[in-house]
């Protein structure tokens, strides 16, 4: 005899020719009818239903506290972005374990669970929480090039370390260590204000590392494509970003404002191409190249399109050694660069109405005139510009109120004319003059051009034929 319980169907037991016990099937076949609740369907091992002669029915005591309604999971977890996914999903263990996992590629976090350990443990009744329908594909690679968090990983964006990678890494370590030293010391001067710009917007903080590649941080680098600034902005995507650049201004220098420039870049490409290698690729080629090579190869992936010579090496470069450079700029000691204590980069501003020279200011100040260069790279001139009455002037720490009360003093600086320096020679007295035959180009074609007939041009060449080769130089004098 087991101790009594409640039963479920003691309302509908005098319209149902139920005779002796009342079976665990019988139930089943109710609660799928929906008669009764489906919890009592599937009960725990250690129940047993039974039903006495009388009608009277109980349960084993084993646990008296029911089961809340807020035990149960409400809706899907949180990181997955399918709004499709039914609100009724079966709770059996049969369809748990019938879910299927998502493919995740190597090197990436797995999926977190919709509920914590504290919540399941809370809930004893409940045996399993309902895994919703995996995501499409498409999403899956959205969420894996999501970057992860600083307490699940110890980078914020993919990083894989293959045999490229590595090689860059022996390149700092080895080859250039004494630069790359020198590039993670200025870099350390910079970092806490990079960082907090970068975390602003909400970018990966890790994406600080990327100006190691770009400049090695120079506010005074300067690229043969004519790109300047720690993060070797154009002149065009500089002005498309708010940089001014001019004749006395140029702030793809300046550390502050390139930053903010360079976040918001780097913002738009993610939002594009929702990867983070593809954005890195596209800031350094172009979002066009980048767009085509995957347009072309039918790609959805930087390592897909590196394969290809649809980018060039500089670009299929590129990311491989932001990541070289991220896995030593994290672990220095490890690779034995020794960075010790460095001030931040600080700063006060002094508004200036007119243009006036550092050398100028600092004369009338005594403030030191390396340290005023130092803190606003972007004047080309080494003065302010005439043009703007409110220019923001940084200075050092605790020299504003020195600076402010002598700036009347300071003599108003005057930009020299621009001389144009015209180099004319005079041509000789017999020289030649030479023409190089293109594509198409034929005698008679030539001497069309230069007002000669076809026999003139072969007596001044020492020509035989009328046949001439892509390449050939003529005399035309």
């Amino acid at each position: 005899m087991h101790p009594p319980f409640h039963d479920p169907l003691a309302p509908l037991r005098p319209c149902l020719p139920l005779v002796g016990r009342v079976t665990r099937t019988s139930v089943f076949a109710l609660a799928l009818v929906g008669v009764v609740s489906p919890v009592w369907a599937d009960p725990p091992n250690d129940v047993t239903v039974s039903v006495e002669p009388d009608g009277a029915s109980a349960p084993a005591a084993a646990d008296t506290n029911p089961v809340p309604p807020q035990a149960e999971a409400e809706g899907p977890p949180a990181h997955i972005p399918d709004e499709s996914t039914p609100d009724t999903v079966d709770p059996s263990p049969a369809a748990v374990s019938a879910s299927p996992e998502p493919d995740l590629a190597p090197n990436e976090p797995s999926q977190p669970t919709g509920l914590s350990a504290s919540e399941v443990e809370s809930s004893p009744s409940v045996a399993a929480e309902p895994t919703p329908a995996p995501p499409a594909k498409a999403d899956i690679v959205a969420v894996q090039e999501k970057p992860a968090s600083k307490s699940a990983e110890p980078y914020n964006v993919p990083i894989v370390v293959d045999a490229k990678v590595e090689g860059h890494i022996r390149f700092f370590h080895s080859t250039i260590h004494d630069k790359f030293e020198k590039w993670l010391l200025r870099l350390s001067h910079y970092h806490p204000i990079v960082e907090r710009i970068f975390t602003e917007f909400g970018l990966p903080t890790d994406l600080v590392y990327l100006s190691l590649v770009e400049s090695g941080f120079n506010p005074h680098a300067y690229s043969r494509a004519r790109a300047t600034g720690p993060w070797q902005f154009m002149k065009g995507t500089g002005q498309v970003y708010g940089l001014r650049v001019d004749k006395y201004v140029d702030e793809r220098r300046d550390p502050v404002k390139s930053t903010v420039a360079a976040a918001r870049y780097l913002r738009d490409l993610y939002d594009l191409f929702g990867s983070w290698p593809l954005a890195m690729a596209a800031y350094n080629a172009g979002e066009g190249k980048v767009m085509r090579a995957l347009h072309k190869s039918q790609s959805e992936s930087f390592s897909e399109i590196a394969e290809t010579r649809l980018i060039r090496r500089e670009t299929k470069e590129y990311v491989p050694r932001f990541m070289a450079a991220t896995v030593i700029a994290k672990n220095p000691d490890r690779y034995g660069f020794h960075i010790g204590d460095v001030d931040p980069h600080e700063f006060e501003e002094v508004i200036v109405g007119r243009s006036l020279h550092l050398r100028s200011i600092a004369s009338a100040s005594g403030v030191s005139y390396e340290s005023l260069r130092l803190l606003n790279p972007e004047l080309r001139l080494e003065a302010t510009p005439p043009d703007n009455p409110h220019y923001h002037l940084k200075v050092p720490v605790g020299s504003r109120t020195k600076i402010e009360h002598v700036l009347d003093q300071v003599p108003a600086w005057k930009a020299p004319p621009a001389v144009r320096t015209v180099k004319v020679t005079a041509p000789a007295a017999h020289a030649k003059k030479w023409y190089r035959v293109r594509t198409g180009d034929t005698l008679a074609s030539i001497a069309k051009r230069f007002h000669l007939s076809v026999s003139a041009l072969k007596e001044r060449n020492h020509l035989s034929s009328g046949q001439v080769r892509k390449g050939d130089l003529l005399s035309i004098h």
